[in-house]
């Protein structure tokens, strides 16, 4: 198998925040829930109205990247740091939505 390299790059980035808000803990070993919220950048071509609209949430980006691409770089990046293996993942929360600021929140914790 090929994992482009960036997707490899954006996995190392994960990986490193996922160490960090771990905090030396050691990964989840039972059933975990995950919410992710990723924030797409809003196109500069667009006009300030159609900006706005798109910040407000009346515009939703219906383009590149997949939703899943993103769970799932996501995912295999936490492998061995939050949890042992993204198959404990058994509830998953997804927003794609524009954003003011571009990126992904992930909130991952243990079901009881």
């Amino acid at each position: 198998m090929f994992t482009p390299e960036k997707t490899v790059s954006y996995e190392n980035l994960v990986a490193t925040a996922a160490h960090g808000a771990m905090r030396g803990k050691p990964p989840v070993e039972g059933a975990v829930a995950v919410d992710l919220d990723i924030r797409l950048m809003v196109p500069m071509s667009w006009s300030a109205n159609k900006r706005a609209q798109a910040l407000e949430g009346q515009i939703h980006p219906t383009k590149k990247p997949d939703a899943d691409n993103v769970t799932k770089a996501i995912f295999d990046a936490m492998n061995g740091i939050v949890w042992g293996d993204d198959v404990q993942v058994v509830r998953l929360s997804l927003c794609k939505r524009y954003g003011a600021t571009p990126g992904v929140t992930v909130t991952a914790r243990e079901v009881a």
